[in-house]
């Protein structure tokens, strides 16, 4: 089988979405990282370098396109293999008890993804677009200095909603059940399997998953109830 015959294939529909998703999973932790800088309470001074860094590094920049085609394909992947596997079984069965050997959670992959990606839009929307593409937010100290608005004051004014408070956290709620099915679907796509190490990654799975979705909500909070200012 050629390359294209491969990826075309459903095995390889899913090796891509195992390969993306690792990337993604990959991104989060990054992005957590930058984000709890926020935790120095030093009035945003060492978070606005993080996101400074991130903003004006070429390497950064680049794999921003990287992460964005990622995204698209995951997203993409994710639509494809439910409408073929909708297409192989075109009349449901007459009786389906898919709690007997699923968790809801990971029937409910493209409920949850869908809605992870309507918080990412309204979230790029917030930060991204305001960074990247306006002159709203200052880039460097010169600007800073001169009175411009910094990322983290950003965050600070968007936050003081408490409905924008409360959709991020039941994004993150959506983001660890999400990732409580893909992180180990990631490894089993990508024939990552043993015996002896398959219930590490499971149990690896159930820690990260909680711990980075209430680190990220946990942002959101801070800043809306003054603990960090």
């Amino acid at each position: 089988m050629s390359n294209s015959g491969f990826l075309k294939s459903s095995i390889g529909k899913k090796v891509i979405m195992g390969a993306t998703g690792l990337f993604l999973i990959t991104f989060l932790v990054v992005h957590c990282f930058i984000n709890m800088l926020i935790f120095f309470n030093d009035g945003g001074e060492t978070f606005n370098k993080g996101a400074e860094f991130m903003g004006t590094n070429w390497l950064i920049r680049a794999t921003e396109i990287i992460l964005f085609v990622g995204l698209i394909l995951h997203v993409v992947q994710a639509l494809v293999l439910t409408l073929e596997n909708r297409k192989a079984r075109p009349v449901p069965y007459a009786k389906v008890n898919g709690a007997a050997n699923s968790s809801w959670y990971s029937r409910s992959m493209g409920l949850l993804g869908t809605l992870i990606l309507m918080f990412l839009i309204i979230h790029l929307r917030h930060f991204w677009v305001e960074s990247r593409f306006t002159d709203h937010i200052a880039h460097n100290e010169y600007e800073k200095l001169a009175g411009q608005e910094t990322m983290y004051r950003e965050m600070l004014e968007v936050f003081e909603n408490p409905i924008v408070v409360l959709v991020y956290v039941l994004a993150m709620i959506s983001l660890a059940y999400h990732l409580l099915h893909g992180f180990q679907s990631v490894f089993q796509t990508l024939g990552l399997n043993h015996r002896k190490y398959t219930p590490l990654i499971k149990k690896a799975g159930i820690v990260f998953s909680i711990v980075i979705s209430v680190l990220f909500a946990s942002m959101p909070i801070a800043m809306h109830f003054g603990f960090v200012k």
